[in-house]
């Protein structure tokens, strides 16, 4: 392997954390070493002073950006499930790390599928004025101009999504095959 980040963005409920957890059973399942940062474990720990103004957003993801950071220049493969609302948060981030090291994946599931999903009820909240600065709802979610994967879910499972993550990151050279692995034409 080779350190790098993949960077999920989207809105709350795409689907972005399971198919990070599914990137992360593939990846270890080839022997590579992870790191998973997901917007719950980093909100209740190193950001938990942050709120969700813009400028709490735009600090949480420098700071997402930073430990990224240390843990790529520690050879690991780093990935991240974050909203990252603000193309010029991720933007910034993506200048942390040299050429071909951070792979914007963009989660697009439409905002109807997330509101259907809305697991915590967040969706009914913010649309009812409980939860301020909601992304989608009261909050702009500026979607990705060029990322480097456009995931379409809705009707595709995670481990599929994952898979193309994967498909990605070889053609990258960031991947190699194990000579197993090059025998079994079904893997990406």
């Amino acid at each position: 392997q080779r350190p790098c980040v993949i960077w999920l963005t989207g809105l709350s409920d795409t689907g972005k954390s399971s198919i990070a957890t599914a990137l992360e059973r593939l990846l270890v399942d080839q022997g590579c070493h992870t790191m998973l940062l997901d917007g719950d474990n980093i909100r209740h720990g190193l950001n938990r002073d942050l709120g969700f103004t813009e400028p709490d957003r735009i600090e949480n993801i420098r700071r997402i950006g930073e430990v990224a950071k240390l843990m790529t220049g520690a050879g690991l493969i780093v990935i991240t499930a974050f909203i990252s609302p603000y193309r010029s948060d991720r933007d910034m981030v993506r200048q942390m790390f040299a050429g071909g090291d951070f792979f914007e994946v963009h989660v697009a599931t439409p905002l109807e599928v997330c509101e259907q999903r809305d697991p915590k009820g967040l969706y009914r909240l913010a649309r009812s004025g409980v939860i301020p600065n909601f992304t989608g709802i009261n909050s702009p979610y500026e979607e990705p101009l060029q990322a480097e994967l456009v995931l379409t879910t809705g009707n595709s499972q995670a481990i599929d999504d994952a898979l193309a993550i994967i498909a990605m990151l070889r053609r990258c050279g960031k991947l190699q095959l194990t000579a197993d692995q090059a025998v079994d034409r079904d893997f990406p």
